[in-house]
């Protein structure tokens, strides 16, 4: 029984005490390292490791290799079935095994033909130790054109379904499908449509192929008249390509033709459905007919699409979701609209999926007596059965193991034995698919033995992380220990990590952890050992790094880059710059410490790094070096500092100025450091003018000071000078007090003082503390106050609600108090106001603004600072029964001691409540009852919409919709109307009243061919509302005289539509009908615009490219040849229009053009007239010969002569064409003889890896041919060269080789 086809099986045991208990023992699997020297003494049961894929379509120019591939110890032996029996490959000398493989090769050339090994294979890998299989590996045949051609002329089937294609005749505006069935073919043809001269048909919105392959006409226009619709099937597989016969349609125009809403004319219905596999592509298509023609939208009913997975194609009309979930079931709803309607259909999309691994069984090593378990885990949708195999045998046919137990998806094993060894196979199926693993379960017992080399030497920086290895194997995996040096102890805790596989980690190497490692392994079997040496070395360090440089051209510049390393590394020092190598000049010298420029030019300027390499770290730096022609330098530092006069609170410092470098200095800025408070931190102190060298310094009391003095000229500042000495001033009271003092309650009962701390210059002693005062205004009581230090701020506890207080900080050291403070007020918490405004009234304006008037809440019941009033209101709906409103409510807030506001931006004829609420700084108090108002009438909106349709010679139809804002009762319509002529100049105006219960009105007596603007608005007693405006144009008539002018009387609204139904012509310009065509100078770009610029230009641009679109200017016309166009590219076209300023106003749908790539035309004998003549009558007398052939034949009545004697009237099975000197003939001596009249390349050969979407490999020099049938075939190559009979065209006829290369 094959081992892909079977179900779960297995024995369920009850005792899940036991269970638990032996699970709770399992071994983790023991890993084989992959050491040759360790393999090499292992024994392995098979394992497969290359297998061909499950469905193998076969290539009929190629041999049958069916890839079986297997590792063992001892090697393994190979196998095969074939349809589940026994394959004997000794009796059938086309079949050979590769050596020392499982792989076949079946020769199928010659007479032999690939039929006859179509089938189901498995191979099975078996040694001593198990048995492994493969998957089922389906052999089978495309199915494609040759296919066709030999079951043709074997068997009397037409290549393609026989049909006779009489002219197809519709109404424009009419729907029509053509259908194209194309044969079917493994892997499925692709389809696509062409005309007679080989360009594809162009699709659009209006004109679209289904997936079926047919052509869908949303509607006809006569331009879709032509008589070569040809559908054409390409077979990947064997590269071939075939033609159904032409299709002629003609549109006639019988009449007007009515708009009409949508229909979908694929699929049908209102509904259908759709099952895809997880992980495939789903294509969901809706086509449908209408005019004017629909546009196509999707949703999802219950859900979003797959953001990043879905696509649209064909126009919108196919939707696509790649990678397919789960998630993606549903319901799909597409909608065909326009301006007539819209139609609905919804797709249920139902997804399966076929076995997938969850987790998926791993090759087990045991020792004996030790546990492991096997897991087959999958999943898929109808949910998998398991089934489990031993060697390639159903569980349930082998002896009982009682150490092996089956629970569903798991197999348990206990106290496994030597030499129960097996493979064992789990096979995971449903109705879509199966899945095969292999995994075996090894039983070894080998003593411990090393796996890293003895005596390793680890390097590793200070600081940084030390890893040292003990790879070792043994069953049962052994034991690791590890030892330092001659110590007996072993290693272990802090600073040392084990894992399981031996290595052991120093997450941070110090000197101190260099020395001897041994690591010890040891199971029951025996140990071994190994020995590795830690060396930690220092770090490298760059100790004077490379500082920036700003010289003058021509003069030397030195970069410093000195480096402290390891004694024991070799150190090598690199220069860059800018990143890059040092230019090769002899300018740049390199030391073992610096980099040296001589006479800097302006090319030299950049960015210099070096970098100190040794074996184990490297460290680098950067400097920049400015090259500039000025001679002028920043001022060198200031020297000589020193301190005179010397006093408590001031002290005179004097300078020497330095060199100024030609630029005289400004002045000099002092700056200072307190070491005692503020150590490392310099400070601006005061500037003086370049012309002083001394500066009076007023100072504080008990700071450290330190002075420097930097320069200042045009060029910058220079270095700051050497520190002065330090001069320690000596402490005194505090001079000042805290600032920024305020009294803040943070809740109903507290009030929170806070102040900004003095800094350590101004505390002026050591000690320093505040003293915070506080005492409740308006109360008899004293000062209270507290002393704390280190903070800046108090929080006084147990105030009543929003009382004032006087707050005051005082500062204090150890020296005395500071100055008397001054007293701030501030206030303890707020709380949430208690009363409601009372007495609130509402003034109405007009229809969009009232007054609101309320009397302002009591002082006390404020409870905190009095912030303003809030003022909620909410429209509750309109007054008027067509316009129901939910209520939303909106907050206006005027802040302050208000007593009255206004409301803006109201809705008329609206009712709306209100209420008014306090509040403070803490929140809102309680709201007042609400008050109801209503607002008046007011202008309605503009209308809804402004329909033009019905348009006729003299008349149209306007439809409109009232509008959704009509603020109060519509009293009636305006429309307005007037001619527009070609200089757009307006005409005399007319105006209509039209009553509010209408929705259309006629307009009859219009003149034909005029444009017409219209002005329409709605009306209630406030006044009329806003004007929407529409264009649209009368019909032109060229067959009758304009008709003199006369009123235009009003129809009633309630007449029926007996006019015909026409879309009003566009009045923005737009590109129509962009197309193009290959021709031998260029390619032809044609065009329609009915816009009114003059500046057009055709744009290209190469496809995927990131250049700028190239354009040629067009010369009034509709049309343009572009020659500029490179051989073999594919490029994007445009059509674009230009205004004055040269900004793009209109452009047409992109083309998507490929250039083909032309073959060199060849003149030979083969286009000699006398040549021809003489291969036509050659092919006269084979032609004969033929017939007489097939009459002897079928002599035997198999096949009556009526239908043969038909046959010669259909153009697909002619074996003669007069006007090309061709003929067909099939033999079926050898499959890889090529047709008559295909094409095959110079050398006789078709070479598989050769583009799959190129015709150019099947002629001679670009110019091949269709066959008798109409399909142009890829002739096989043979393994010897075999003559063809041609007969070529003229190098005037088109060709379709370059023609078909640009869309297959």
């Amino acid at each position: 029984m094959p081992v892909c086809c079977t179900t779960a099986l297995g024995r369920m045991r009850t005792a899940a005490v036991l269970l638990v208990l032996f699970l709770g023992h399992i071994v983790a699997p023991l890993e084989v390292p992959l050491d040759p020297k360790v393999l090499e003494g292992l024994p392995q049961p098979p394992t497969i490791t290359l297998e061909s894929p499950k469905d193998y379509i076969v290539d009929p120019r190629e041999h049958i290799v069916i890839r079986c591939e297997a590792k063992a110890k001892p090697p393994p032996s190979f196998s095969w079935t074939r349809n589940g029996t026994h394959f004997d490959i000794d009796k059938d000398p086309k079949v050979n095994m590769r050596p020392n493989s499982g792989t076949l090769v079946v020769d199928i050339s010659g007479k032999d033909k690939a039929e006859a090994y179509e089938g189901v294979y498995q191979c099975t890998a078996r040694n001593e130790h198990g048995t492994a299989v493969s998957n089922n590996i389906v052999i089978r045949q495309p199915i494609d054109y040759l296919s066709s051609i030999k079951a043709y002329f074997l068997e009397g089937s037409p290549l393609w379904s026989k049909e006779d294609n009489p002219p197809i005749i519709v109404q424009e505006g009419a729907s029509l499908v053509l259908k194209c069935r194309p044969p079917a073919g493994l892997p499925p043809p692709i389809v696509f449509w062409m005309d007679h001269n080989f360009l594809r048909l162009p699709l659009n919105r209006r004109v679209s192929q289904g997936l079926n392959g047919d052509l869908y006409f949303s509607n006809a226009v006569v331009s879709d008249s032509r008589t070569d619709y040809i559908c054409y099937a390409r077979f990947t597989h064997t590269q071939t390509i075939q033609q159904k016969q032409p299709i002629t349609v003609r549109v006639v125009n019988n009449g007007a033709t009515e708009d009409r809403r949508p229909s979908f004319q694929v699929p049908s219905g209102p509904t259908s459905s759709k099952m895809v596999l997880r992980g495939e592509v789903l294509d969901m298509e809706c086509i449908a007919e209408g005019l004017p023609t629909p546009d196509i939208t999707w949703a999802k009913v219950s859900g979003e699409l797959p953001t990043k997975r879905f696509t649209y194609h064909n126009f919108r009309k196919n939707l696509r979701i790649t990678g397919v979930t789960e998630a993606d079931a549903g319901q799909y709803r597409c909608t065909a609209k326009n301006t007539l309607g819209s139609i609905h259909h919804v797709i249920t999309v139902t997804v399966k999926a076929a076995p997938y691994w969850i987790m998926a069984p791993q090759n087990l090593v045991l020792a004996p007596r030790e546990r492991g378990q096997l897991i087959c885990r999958a999943s898929g949708n109808p949910k998998p059965t398991i089934g489990w195999f031993v060697n390639g045998v159903p569980i349930h046919n082998v002896p009982d193991d009682p150490g092996r137990v089956v629970e569903g998806d798991t197999i348990m094993f206990e106290d496994v034995m030597t030499g129960s060894s097996a493979v064992y196979q789990c096979n995971a199926s449903n109705e879509y698919g199966y899945l095969l693993a292999n995994a075996f379960v090894n039983v070894l017992s080998e003593p411990p033995r090393m796996l890293t080399p003895r005596d390793k030497v680890y390097q590793v920086i200070m600081n940084k992380p030390a890893t040292l290895d003990c790879s070792s194997f043994g069953s049962p995996i052994p034991k690791i220990t590890w030892f330092k040096d001659s110590h007996p102890t072993t290693l272990e805790g802090d600073p040392y990590v084990f894992y399981d596989n031996g290595t052991l980690v120093i997450p941070v190497a110090q000197a101190m952890n260099s020395g001897k490692y041994t690591c010890v392994a040891l199971n029951m079997l025996g140990k071994s050992d190994n020995q590795v040496y830690l060396e930690v070395k220092e770090p490298t360090r760059i100790l004077k790094q490379p500082e920036y440089q700003k010289v003058q051209r021509n003069r030397d510049v030195v970069f410093e880059c000195k480096v402290k390393h390891d004694p024991s590394l070799n150190p090598t020092m690199i220069w860059l710059k800018d990143n890059g190598e040092l230019p090769d000049d002899e300018r740049f010298i390199v030391d073992s410490d610096s980099l040296t420029i001589t006479e800097v030019t302006e090319s030299d300027a950049g960015t210099y790094t070096c970098i100190m390499n040794t074996t184990l770290d490297q460290d680098s730096a950067s400097a920049n070096l400015m090259v500039v022609e000025v001679v002028n330098e920043q001022p060198d530092p200031p020297i000589d500092l020193e301190l005179t006069d010397q006093k408590p609170r001031s002290v005179q410092l004097t300078w020497t100025p330095g060199n100024d470098h030609n630029s005289p200095i400004k002045s000099f800025l002092i700056q200072y450091e307190d070491s005692l408070h503020d150590r490392g931190n310099w400070h601006n102190m005061t500037e003086v003018p370049g012309t002083k060298i001394t500066a009076h310094l007023k100072l504080s009391p008990f700071v450290h000071y330190t002075f420097r003095v930097l320069a200042l000229n045009e060029v910058g500042y220079s270095h700051p000078s050497l520190p002065s000495q330090q001069y320690r001033t000596k402490a005194a009271v505090p001079d000042e007090n805290p600032i920024g003092v305020q009294g803040i309650g943070t809740q109903p009962d507290n009030l929170v003082i806070y102040w900004k701390p003095l800094t350590g210059l101004q505390s002026n002693g050591p000690g320093l503390q505040y003293i915070v005062f506080w005492k409740q205004r308006g109360v008899d009581e004293n000062w209270k106050s507290v002393k704390i230090a280190n903070v800046s701020n108090f929080t006084v506890g147990g105030t009543p609600t929003f009382a004032p207080y006087d707050v005051k900080v005082r500062s204090v050291n150890e020296h005395g108090v500071g100055p008397e403070p001054s007293a701030v007020i501030g206030y303890s918490g707020e709380d949430l106001p208690m009363a409601a405004p009372d007495n609130v009234q509402v003034h109405v304006i007009n229809s969009t603004l009232a007054n609101v008037h309320w009397e302002p809440v009591f002082y006390q019941s404020v409870r905190g600072h009095l912030k303003g009033y809030k003022v909620y209101y909410s429209r509750q709906g309109s007054l008027h029964h067509h316009n129901p409103h939910h209520a939303e409510q909106q907050v206006i807030t005027f802040n302050g001691n208000r007593t009255h506001g206004k409301l803006p931006g109201l809705h008329p004829f609206s009712r709306y409540t209100l209420n008014v609420r306090v509040f403070n700084g803490r929140g809102e108090g309680p709201a007042c009852s609400n008050v109801e108002f209503e607002t008046p009438e007011g202008v309605p909106g503009k209308p809804s919409f402004l329909n033009v349709v019905n348009l006729s010679l003299d008349s149209l139809t306007l439809e409109w919709g009232p509008p959704h804002d009509r603020n109060g009762r519509l009293t009636g319509y305006t429309l307005k109307y007037q001619p527009v002529n070609n200089s757009n100049d307006l005409g005399p105006l007319e105006e209509l009243t039209v009553a509010a219960n209408e929705t259309r009105v006629t307009l009859l007596n219009l003149k034909y061919s005029t444009r017409y603007k219209f002005y329409f608005n709605a009306k209630t007693l406030k006044g009329s509302g806003p004007t929407i405006t529409e264009e649209a144009s009368t019909v032109i008539d060229e067959g009758h005289p304009e008709p003199p002018p006369h009123p235009h009387p009003l129809s009633p609204t309630s007449q029926s539509d007996r006019h015909p139904l026409h879309k009003a012509h566009p009045i923005v310009p737009a590109f129509e009908n962009a197309s193009f065509a290959l021709r031998e100078d260029g390619v032809l770009v044609s065009w329609e615009y009915l816009g009114p610029e003059n500046k057009v230009y055709v744009e290209y641009i190469v496809e995927n490219s990131n250049e700028e679109w190239k354009k040629e200017k067009v010369n009034n016309s509709q049309s343009h040849t572009l020659k500029r166009l490179k051989e073999g590219l594919a490029y994007k076209v445009r059509v674009v229009a230009k205004d004055h300023s040269d900004q793009m106003v209109h452009s047409s749908e992109e083309l998507f053009v490929t250039v083909p790539a032309m073959t060199s035309r060849q003149v030979d004998i083969a286009t000699q007239g006398w040549f021809i003549g003489l291969m036509c009558a050659i092919a006269l007398l084979i032609l004969v010969l033929l017939i007489v052939c097939f009459i002897k034949r079928n002599k035997g009545g198999k096949y009556p002569v009526k239908e043969k004697e038909d046959a010669h009237a259909d153009p697909e099975i002619q074996p003669m064409k007069d006007e090309d000197c061709t003929f067909g003939e099939y033999s079926d001596n050898d499959d890889h003889k090529p047709l008559k009249g295909s094409r095959t390349p110079s050398n006789g050969t078709v070479k598989r890896d050769d583009s799959d979407d190129s015709l150019v490999d099947y002629g001679d020099g670009g110019d091949g041919q269709f066959n008798e049938d109409g399909s142009f075939i890829g002739q096989y190559s043979g393994k010897k060269e075999r003559d063809t009979a041609e007969c070529i065209e003229s190098s005037e006829a088109p060709s379709p080789v370059n023609a078909m290369n640009s869309f297959v």
